[in-house]
């Protein structure tokens, strides 16, 4: 009885948080941004149909891979030196938000001079689909809305604007829905009209949302004064994301070579019926990451952990509960044609759980203990299982294969932090 008391007042305690009333309102942004993403996606998949519906998933992986890739870690690096600084050291955390904002203009910039050059070389020889040369241009353009918009939404993340944070994401992709049901309504709804609309509507985001941040930031000077301190928390930031970003993604390249545009389009509808998982993950990471950032009280973080934990696997749980409810849900919205997409998702889902249950360990790892080196090393790790793992699988089980390895690289990147966070805490104990 005595433990049951105790578990209940922790749930207790977890409710009537500030952590959890700022994670309401990111969960009701989070909820809004998933359906109306939800809607999106439906809209292209039924309209588009299998083929070119994964044409378009493997050109949006790229876009956000390498978007990924050159944030250079300047979203961590934000969300920590900004949520470290903005109360007391404002204008430090000014220098910080100019200096990240010229990192991310600069590498766009490079990006989409390689990217067009190349573009028709990597349609060719990466997947084997000479149809995606042209979406592939578009995408090299696109990157640059997505590093500018991420910009916005860490800056907010963490100077903790989370009513800011949600309302810029939802008005993005209800602008997003509401163009694409224009195109269908006029008849000029297609492969390259549908991709155009994706990656213009993080540029108009990034604009409402300069418009929200502080406008001393801009004028500051001396931003390269905290250059080195950025860039040493940044670096193995960088080389994790690197790493991550590859190994994350590798099973839509893997799929998308092995595997027939029809097959890569179920398993990217099996995917997006996930992708209120990640959205999920992102919103608790916003209110948890720049708390943990600023702790300095071992005890203090080992109650908010805790607390943290037990209110995720109580959201976890809620989510096994809908699996039935979304694999029955299939057909009537994506259309029958996607069928073969339901055990994709179901293990699919089931990866990205557990996924979701690890958030509380990673923040630590980043934000309380400031050790983004480790993660690294475990990307290494990640894709090694992946890139030998998904193709054996996906060569013996086909796209079931590329679901399996999802699961495998999940569990492998919550273990493995845990493990590492308690060893640290009980050395701290001592």
């Amino acid at each position: 009885m005595g433990q049951i008391a105790r578990l209940g007042y922790s749930i207790l305690s977890s409710l009537k948080s500030a952590t959890f009333h700022q994670s309401a309102i990111t969960f009701l942004g989070t909820a809004i941004n998933g359906i109306l993403g939800a809607v999106f996606y439906i809209l292209v998949a039924r309209f588009l149909g299998p083929a070119s519906f994964g044409l378009l998933m493997v050109t949006i992986t790229l876009l956000t891979l390498i978007s990924d890739i050159g944030d250079l870690g300047t979203d961590t690096g934000l969300v920590n030196f900004v949520g470290r600084n903005i109360k007391k050291k404002p204008f430090k955390a000014y220098r910080f938000l100019k200096l990240g904002l010229k990192i991310k203009l600069m590498v766009w910039l490079i990006v989409l001079g390689v990217g067009f050059v190349f573009s028709d070389q990597i349609a060719l020889l990466l997947f084997k689909k000479v149809e995606l040369t042209n979406p592939l241009r578009l995408a090299f353009f696109g990157v640059g809305g997505f590093l500018f918009f991420s910009f916005i939404t860490h800056a907010l993340q963490g100077m903790q604007k989370f009513w800011a944070w949600s309302g810029i994401q939802i008005g993005t992709n209800a602008v997003r829905v509401v163009i694409i049901i224009i195109l269908l309504v006029f008849g000029i709804f297609n492969l390259t009209s549908t991709l155009t609309v994706y990656i213009a509507t993080p540029f108009l985001g990034f604009l409402v949302g300069m418009s929200i941040l502080p406008k001393k930031f801009l004028r500051v000077d001396k931003e390269m004064s905290v250059g080195a301190e950025f860039f040493h928390y940044n670096k193995w930031v960088a080389a994790f994301t690197l790493v991550a970003a590859v190994s994350s993604r590798l099973d839509t390249f893997i799929s998308a070579r092995l595997l027939s545009a029809f097959e890569v389009g179920l398993y990217s509808a099996a995917s997006q019926l996930t992708v209120i998982i990640p959205q999920i993950v992102v919103a608790m990471g916003t209110v948890i990451s720049p708390k943990m950032a600023s702790m300095g009280n071992k005890e203090v973080f080992v109650k908010y952990l805790k607390k943290t934990q037990i209110m995720i696997l109580g959201v976890a749980f809620l989510g096994i509960v809908t699996i039935p409810i979304v694999a029955f849900l299939v057909p009537y919205v994506f259309g029958s044609e996607y069928l073969g997409s339901i055990p994709i998702f179901v293990i699919l889902f089931l990866g990205e759980l557990i996924f979701l249950i690890s958030v509380p360990v990673h923040s630590a790892v980043f934000y309380y203990f400031s050790y983004p080196r480790l993660f690294f090393w475990l990307s290494l790790v990640h894709l090694t299982i992946t890139v030998v793992g998904g193709l054996y699988l996906i060569s013996l089980y086909g796209v079931l294969g590329a679901a399996y390895i999802v699961v495998i690289g999940n569990i492998v990147n919550f273990l493995i932090p845990l493990l590492w966070v308690l060893k640290k805490l009980k050395i701290k104990s001592k």
